[in-house]
C-alpha cells in the first residue's frame, strides 16, 4: 500500500492506495505550527499500523514539508517522495521560472495528461482556483484565481452587518434575503467565471475540443451549475501523485 500526501494551506489530504486504487480518504486541518510527532498520531489514528510500501508528498507548506520528511521516517520508517527539482515527473513545465510551479499545480497536470490526453484543463478548486493547462506533455500555463471560500471569508470578515452562512447553491439566482443573495454571488458567480475562464483559454489556445477536467474540494459545490462540458475526478491530484511515485520508485 501507498500513502498520498497533499499539503495545501487549508487541508492536509491524505490516499491510501492499494494496487492503483485509492481505497481510502482523508483530511486534517493544516496547521503550521504542528509538529511532525502530533502529525504521525493522527495520521496512524486514520490509517493503522499497515506495512505501507512507501510516501508520496506534494505541498505548498515548506515549514511542514520538512516535518512530514522526518515524520515519515521515524514513525513509518519510509523515504517518502517529495515533488519539487530532480524528482522525474514525465511532464515540461513552461513557465518563466519553473522552480515556483507549485507541486499541486504538477501533480493535477500529470494525472491529466496521464489519465484523459495530451490537450486537457484541469480546474482544481481549493483555497485558490486554478486553471492548470497541458498539451503535448508539457505544462503550458496557469490561471490563480481566489478560492470560493476566502472570497466567503472576506466578505463577511469586511463587512460588520453579514452573517456568517452556509456554503451552498440557493434555489434560485436572485435571492430575496441576505443568506442566499451572499451564496447565489458567490457559487453561482463562481460557475459563471469558470464558463468564462473556459471559453478565453479554449479561445486563447485554439482548441474548441480540449479535455477539461473539475477537481478539488470545492468541486463539488459549483460543478452541476457549469454550462461548459466538464469531467468530475475529485481524486486527480492523488492519482497524479501516484503516478510521480511510480516514476521515481
Amino acid at each position: 500500500m501507498l500513502l498520498l500526501i497533499d499539503i495545501g494551506n487549508t487541508e492536509v489530504k491524505i490516499g491510501v492506495s492499494d494496487g492503483g486504487e485509492i481505497k481510502n480518504k482523508y483530511r486534517l486541518a493544516t496547521i503550521a505550527s504542528s509538529s511532525g510527532d502530533e502529525y504521525a498520531i493522527k495520521i496512524k489514528s486514520l490509517v493503522g499500523n499497515n506495512d505501507f510500501e512507501g510516501a508520496v508528498i506534494s505541498s505548498v507548506v515548506p515549514t511542514l514539508t520538512t516535518k512530514f520528511r522526518l515524520m515519515f521516517k521515524n514513525h513509518f520508517k519510509i523515504d517518502p517522495i517529495i515533488i519539487g527539482p530532480g524528482i522525474k515527473t514525465g511532464i515540461k513545465i513552461k513557465t518563466d521560472n519553473p522552480k515556483e510551479v507549485g507541486s499541486d499545480l504538477i501533480a493535477c497536470a500529470i494525472g491529466a495528461l496521464n489519465l484523459y490526453g495530451t490537450d486537457t484543463l484541469v480546474i482544481d478548486l481549493g483555497t485558490a482556483t486554478k486553471f492548470i493547462h497541458t498539451k503535448n506533455a508539457t505544462l503550458d500555463g496557469v490561471v490563480i484565481g481566489t478560492g470560493i471560500e476566502v472570497s466567503a471569508k472576506a466578505l463577511t470578515n469586511s463587512a460588520s452587518l453579514l452573517p456568517g452562512f452556509e456554503l451552498k447553491a440557493p434555489k434560485k439566482i436572485l435571492g430575496t434575503n441576505t443568506i442566499e443573495c451572499l451564496q447565489s454571488g458567490l457559487v453561482y458567480g463562481a460557475a459563471s467565471m469558470i464558463d468564462g475562464m473556459v471559453y478565453r483559454i479554449k479561445k486563447e489556445v485554439r482548441n474548441d475540443n480540449m479535455k477539461v477536467i473539475i477537481t478539488g474540494g470545492l468541486s463539488k459545490l459549483v460543478n452541476n451549475y457549469c454550462y461548459q462540458e466538464m469531467t468530475y475526478d475529485e481524486n486527480l491530484l492523488l492519482k497524479g501523485l501516484e503516478i510521480i511515485y511510480n516514476l521515481n520508485k
